[in-house]
């Protein structure tokens, strides 16, 4: 189930498969999930190997795959290179990878991937090495394959008497709402990634399903994630950013703000699923809800 494996020119990452669906997690940068994908099929996560911006502690390298920061972001403070190489342990059928301690932050960054029945559990971890409190929020960056589409779910819990508002959407300088890769719709809002866009966009939502989609072609990632709707989370509450650029689409969970003490630690688990059947109908929003509360019944929760 788990085997070391060249990929993306580095001579050594390790493979995690149930002999269907893989991830490959490179051990030489990181921690980061370079490949996501069926056996022998193509890798639905980027992969951006010349992307690459100049930081006071070196160049961060986008590279694409699956990466985790810390939230909110900040330059430089987020852009800490993660191109050393990670401490790896491997069982039977889970790989794990953590990045050397952030020297500017005291934050250490890892990652462990896990086989579950139909899907990769995903936990993100945060510990503060440092010698005073940190308040952060885990946050897991999915960076997808361009040509493919977002699928995000607006908050739905409301008060009895539909008073209240229940819906936040949050919305970067550079956002354009009359953008055409947009669509929204009653519940759901479609974010498409395209190659001829002219820059970037990205939105947040205070999502309380716990879900977030990708389709890309009949393919379909799916990323299930738990929400405390009594926390307090970044950006304004957000549990679910989507940002797009004309080179791919990061598809993006946070965890709640958490003030992490030295020494404490904060965790954030994803389950992935991925389906090959998926002609989803991105332009009719009800049956395309339908579609995903249909996978979603094959799905669990992180508990």
């Amino acid at each position: 189930m788990v085997e070391t494996v060249a990929f993306g020119g580095r001579p050594t990452n390790y493979r995690l498969s149930d002999g269907s669906r893989e991830v490959i997690v490179a051990a030489d940068i990181g921690p980061r999930v370079v490949r996501l994908g069926f056996v022998g099929g193509p890798n639905l996560f980027a992969e951006l190997p010349k992307h690459s911006q100049t930081t006071p502690y070196g160049d961060w390298h986008l590279y694409g795959g699956h990466r985790l920061w810390h939230s909110p972001e900040s330059l430089p403070r987020s852009y800490y290179p993660d191109n050393d190489p990670c401490l790896v342990e491997t069982g039977e059928d889970w790989v794990s990878v953590a990045q050397p301690v952030e020297p500017p932050t005291g934050i250490a960054k890892s990652i462990r991937l896990s086989l579950g029945e139909g899907y990769f559990e995903v936990e993100h971890n945060l510990t503060n090495e440092g010698l005073w409190p940190v308040e952060l929020a885990p946050w897991a960056l999915s960076v997808m394959a361009p040509g493919g589409a977002a699928v995000l779910q607006a908050a739905t819990a409301q008060d009895p008497q539909n008073l209240l508002p229940n819906r936040t959407l949050v919305l970067w300088p550079y956002t354009d709402l009359t953008d055409p890769r947009l669509t929204f719709g009653r519940e759901l809002i479609v974010l498409r990634q395209s190659v001829d866009a002219a820059g970037p966009i990205k939105i947040g939502l205070n999502n309380d399903g716990g879900w977030a989609a990708y389709v890309l072609g009949q393919q379909l990632f799916l990323k299930r994630f738990s929400v405390d709707v009594f926390a307090d989370y970044p950006d304004n509450g957000c549990t679910v950013e989507c940002y797009t650029n004309p080179e791919m689409l990061e598809l993006e969970s946070l965890g709640p703000l958490v003030l992490l003490e030295p020494s404490e630690s904060t965790y954030h688990t994803e389950h992935w699923y991925l389906f090959d059947d998926a002609a989803l109908p991105l332009e009719d929003e009800v049956a395309l809800l339908d579609a995903i509360n249909g996978y979603l019944c094959r799905t669990s929760e992180p508990g």
